[in-house]
């Protein structure tokens, strides 16, 4: 008996050595609390800041109890949780990326839209309060939201400004144009760095996004908005400019190929390449283990095409709400999605990750409280973006299974670069390639249509 006493009262002197927050924690997570499971694809220094997001709303009621499960990266953490469909183990709610939502659209028979949920539930929504870039790529023909915008970006110049000082380079001035990039990265060179520039995600940034950027379609019939018989158009003279000029700016180490997703970022971080294009999103990363000064700018462009630089497309991804879900999971999704668009917490997941405010309401708090004043370049990806209407045709990507043919594409870059194929060719056999995979997911769903 007085070692049990001895016990219950170790218990509680270690309880309150614990402090306040422990009892807060405790008092907002009742037994009765309902877990909801969330499948992610944010792998390492990203996957704090959500699961912080995620304990705040965790914290702020006492019914539900979302539950982050990493599940690999996008396009691993889309096939689970389609196949988890079929058996009946889906989660409730599944972040799937931005160049997976003409797959899921056609996927409607295994998923709730947001829209019609927020409204069933009563909950606070309006598609009107978020940027409308970023709506645009969830929203469907007839005007609804098909799932929640969350961790959206753009692509965006990182760089090295001790290095830049180095080789005599203003480094306050990052370079906006493809020629200065080239005429940085020689400076660079010539006093003594093994590589000048690098990129992250090839085809997003230097297919994709160049492709925006300079006001060209990667595909016909709107990118895919407008149906499923859209084909590639990357086979154009510019797209094979610019192909040609990174073969030659590697050839003459100007520029290094640092690998697919964000394999490059060892280049930029280890001091190898002092100028790197990445993902806003790679922001806080950036600051938090450089070892030097980073500067930042908007994506590169060719000067002498008309009307460059036009908006960029963005990246990331959205969260998908699964049928099959016992009815209570619904009440607590639709709640935890209006927790996550609340100005407040929408500008400290963008301030602390780097992703883009998704809410006009958010960018706002964040330019007033003074964030963008005191942290330059925080700003670029929402200025690169703009707060107007997406123009047509440049809503975003909607192609069925694009992450099959991004990685045709990359594929096929990587011949070029590796000097096996000419750009030309290159480009050739990724359209042809990246078509036959249209032409086939088309065919599997003719009932549905890229345009709804």
């Amino acid at each position: 008996m007085r070692s049990s006493k001895r016990i219950f009262g170790l218990l509680i002197a270690g309880l309150l050595l614990a402090g306040p927050l422990l009892v807060v924690a405790a008092a907002t997570r009742p037994a009765r609390a309902l877990d909801i499971q969330f499948w992610h694809g944010m792998p390492g220094e990203l996957a704090y800041p959500l699961d912080d997001l995620v304990a705040g709303f965790n914290a702020s009621q006492p019914d539900y109890r979302i539950v982050p499960v990493f599940k690999g990266l996008y396009t691993q953490t889309m096939l689970a949780a389609l196949f988890a469909t079929r058996i009946g183990e889906q989660p409730a709610i599944v972040q799937i990326a931005e160049v997976g939502t003409a797959t899921m659209m056609t996927r409607r028979d295994a998923v709730v839209e947001v829209d019609a949920l927020m409204r069933q539930e009563k909950a606070p929504f309006d598609p009107a309060a978020y940027i409308p870039a970023v709506a645009a790529y969830y929203t469907d023909g007839s005007g609804k939201m098909l799932s929640i915008p969350f961790n959206s970006s753009v692509p965006i110049l990182f760089y090295n400004k001790d290095k830049f000082q180095a080789a005599g380079l203003d480094p306050e001035a990052p370079p906006k144009t493809w020629p200065e990039v080239e005429a940085a990265a020689k400076r660079l060179r010539g006093a003594g760095q093994t590589c000048g520039f690098t990129t992250d995600w090839p085809s997003w940034i230097n297919v994709e996004n160049f492709s925006a950027v300079h006001g060209l379609p990667v595909a016909t019939r709107g990118n895919g908005f407008d149906g499923l018989d859209a084909e590639l158009a990357l086979d154009n003279p510019l797209m094979l400019r610019h192909l040609e000029a990174l073969v030659a700016w590697q050839r003459a180490g100007l520029y290094a190929y640092g690998g697919r997703a964000t394999k490059a970022e060892a280049k930029f971080l280890g001091r190898e390449c002092p100028i790197f294009l990445g993902s806003s999103a790679s922001r806080a990363e950036m600051l938090n283990n450089a070892t030097f000064k980073v500067g930042f700018g908007p994506l590169p462009y060719w000067p002498d095409v008309r009307g460059a630089p036009h908006p960029p497309l963005i990246g990331g991804g959205s969260l998908w709400v699964l049928r099959g879900r016992p009815d209570a999971e619904y009440a607590g999704v639709a709640k935890f999605f209006a927790y996550l668009s609340q100005p407040a917490v929408q500008a400290r997941w963008h301030q602390t990750t780097g992703y883009l405010p998704i809410t006009r309401a958010a960018y706002e708090a964040s330019r007033k409280s003074g964030f963008y004043g005191k942290n330059p370049g925080a700003d670029i990806a929402i200025r690169q973006l703009g707060l107007e209407p997406p123009a047509a045709g440049r809503k975003g990507l909607r192609l069925g299974s694009y992450v099959v043919i991004r990685d045709i594409v990359e594929e096929e870059m990587e011949q070029a670069l590796a000097g096996t194929k000419t750009p030309a060719a290159a480009l050739t056999s990724a359209v042809a390639r990246g078509n036959a995979v249209l032409r086939d997911f088309a065919a599997q769903n003719l009932s549905a249509s890229g345009a709804r």
